[in-house]
């Protein structure tokens, strides 16, 4: 691992890495052929059937498969100018009819399907549609998005699914085509600058938008991963990320791929009351490789502590643990390595991946063993940053094969994103972890449009102290917006976590949760962790004064959270203005913990 910097008049910092990145291959089509000429009796993917058994797929099977429906969409005329709209989960059928649609040269939309299942206006729904014009829509599960498929104008448009569905076609039907010359002819006209997919943004910055995804930039980032990446052979992976969002459908699925393993498809989510499904998957397979959110992590670590079985089962042959979408805290980092420690005897590697949807997604990473978590690493190969004076932090900036040309059909959002260089401008800030070696990598700083500043003019470091903040109040937190624009100092919004709570007042029972928020243990805890934080910072900046929990869980409809379980910092403020004045109300509510 090497990188060199050059520091310019200007005072920008340019950082490269050393290895050049080299050949990479023609498309995630031609992936597929090699992986199924190689070991094409192997097991690719794997998820739950109907018996809470597994229905599979191996390499062969997906190259057959993919390669009749990518005939089937020939024979439609789809191409580049008429696209495929995905709008349920991840499913076996969803990778096929993905791989055909590149196949046959058509762009894959796939969607949120919480925008079908958990809006009520349709409104990112139907905005996306309009964007995308699809030639086909698909819905695994015809009856179950009935509603969402009601809300758009399909005039013109096929619509096919598994399941019955009036006026549907059935996805047996584009399974049974038999493969004609033209699959193979497709597949040839398939180049680097061909538009794979358009990827939504899940709404944590604005409104969703179409990110251009090219066959480059995925197989320039999976080249990228086989120069710097551990290598682990024959894996085995359990993921619950979803393919819609650059880090389930490139990262871990491109990587599954590449490197011929085996992904059990996870349908739990890191959020109350579907986290059981992946506690589940995880006591039945052992994973070889992990990848996944903090927030994923934080709520595996309390299962592992409580449930042995869990605990041997996960570790019993995890070579390497990826993580990545937010900065991981310190103590969640600390847990896990604990029960690792535990379990095998050593410390287990946990590497982190940074980017977004417009990188592909991973521009960076901390792709050696490192014992420090918020790393955002150093850049891959062929990446180079431009990192931009701000404060007292860098400003990221990037280039390299792994950047979109832009946005869908939004040619001014595609000029505002890049500066006048032509480096992408990717919105967070970073530090060198130690300035006068680089090599030691770039630690998180924080968003750059997210910060703010107190009524003193000091600038908050929105993202450094949220994780900071959750950190010192372990384990009762589960996220946190920052408040203190213009005010005299910082103050969280705060979701508990109320298993947690529960376990700190053993005589709780079947206390309600309002009732659980107030008692004098669970106030104690977080003003004990957050005095101590308080102790170790001395700047206002640094500091949070009071904690206000709520008990209404983010609102996706009102832009809160994304489906992957990001909070949005500016929407969740403004949506809850009411709680932000009771913040710094004088003098401070009941409900007011004051630090």
């Amino acid at each position: 691992m090497e990188v060199e910097v050059v520091t310019r008049p200007d005072g920008c910092q340019l950082v490269r890495h050393l290895t050049p990145l080299g050949a990479y291959p023609q498309s995630i089509p031609h992936i597929l052929a090699e992986r199924a000429d190689a070991h094409g009796g192997r097991v690719f993917l794997a998820e739950r059937d109907e018996s809470g058994g597994w229905r599979t797929l191996t390499f062969a099977q997906a190259k057959a498969r993919s390669d009749s429906v990518a005939q089937a969409l020939l024979e439609r005329g789809l191409g580049q100018d008429k696209p495929v709209m995905i709008l349920s989960g991840n499913s076996i059928e969803f990778a096929i009819l993905a791989f055909a649609a590149m196949t046959a040269g058509a762009p894959v939309a796939p969607v949120s399907p919480a925008y079908s299942l958990l809006s009520t206006d349709f409104a990112n729904l139907k905005q996306i549609f309009e964007l995308v014009k699809p030639a086909l829509v698909f819905a695994r599960d015809g009856e179950r998005f009935a509603g969402a498929l009601s809300a758009l104008d399909l005039k013109g448009v096929e619509v096919v699914s598994v399941s019955d569905l009036p006026g549907a076609t059935p996805f047996s039907d584009l399974l049974d085509m038999p493969v004609g010359p033209a699959v193979a002819e497709s597949m040839a006209r398939i180049g680097p600058d061909t538009v794979a997919k358009y990827l939504f943004t899940s709404g944590s910055t604005g409104a969703p938008k179409g990110v251009i995804n090219t066959q480059r930039m995925m197989c320039a980032n999976i080249a990228m991963y086989d120069l710097v990446g551990l290598h682990v052979e024959s894996g085995v992976t359990v993921d619950w990320l979803p393919w819609h969002h650059t880090f389930g459908g490139n990262a871990n699925f491109n990587m599954a791929l590449n490197r011929g393993w085996t992904l059990h498809l996870d349908e739990g989510r890191p959020i109350p009351g579907q986290f059981g499904e992946s506690i589940r998957n995880l006591r039945e397979i052992s994973p070889t490789t992990y990848a996944s959110v903090p927030a994923a992590f934080a709520m595996l670590a309390e299962a592992m502590e409580n449930d042995d079985e869990l605990r041997l089962n996960f570790f019993r042959r995890l070579i390497v643990m990826f993580y990545g979408g937010a900065a991981l805290p310190g103590d969640v980092f600390d847990r896990i390595q604990k029960l690792a420690v535990r379990t095998t005897g050593m410390r287990i590697a946990m590497v982190a991946g940074y980017g977004s949807t417009e990188t592909a997604p991973s521009m960076m990473g901390s792709y050696w063993l490192t014992e420090q978590s918020g790393l955002l690493g150093l850049p891959k190969p062929g990446v180079e940053l431009k990192l931009v004076p701000d404060g007292d932090r860098l400003e990221i900036r990037c280039k390299g094969p792994i950047i979109t040309p832009g946005y869908l059909k939004r040619p001014d959002l595609t000029r505002e994103a890049f500066d006048e260089e032509g480096y992408y401008m990717i919105g967070d800030a970073a530090r060198w972890v130690d300035p006068d070696d680089p090599q030691q990598g770039l630690a998180f700083a924080g968003r750059v449009a997210e910060n703010f500043k107190l009524m003193t003019g000091t600038w908050v470091q929105t993202g450094t102290l949220r994780v900071t903040a959750l950190a010192a109040a372990s384990p009762l937190l589960r996220d946190a917006a920052v408040a203190g624009q213009d005010k005299g100092y910082a103050a969280l919004l705060a979701w508990p976590n109320m298993e947690a709570l529960r376990s700190i007042c053993p005589d709780a029972g079947d206390m309600t949760p309002e009732d659980l928020v107030r008692r004098p243990e669970v106030v104690a805890h977080i003003q004990k962790g957050l005095r101590a934080h308080n102790a170790d910072h001395a700047g206002s900046a640094g500091r949070i004064a009071r904690v206000l929990l709520m008990l209404e869980p983010p609102n996706l409809d009102g832009g809160e959270i994304t489906d992957k379980g990001y909070i949005n910092q500016r929407r969740t403020l403004e949506r809850r203005a009411g709680l932000v004045e009771r913040l710094y109300a004088d003098p401070p509510p009941d409900d007011v913990i004051v630090i």
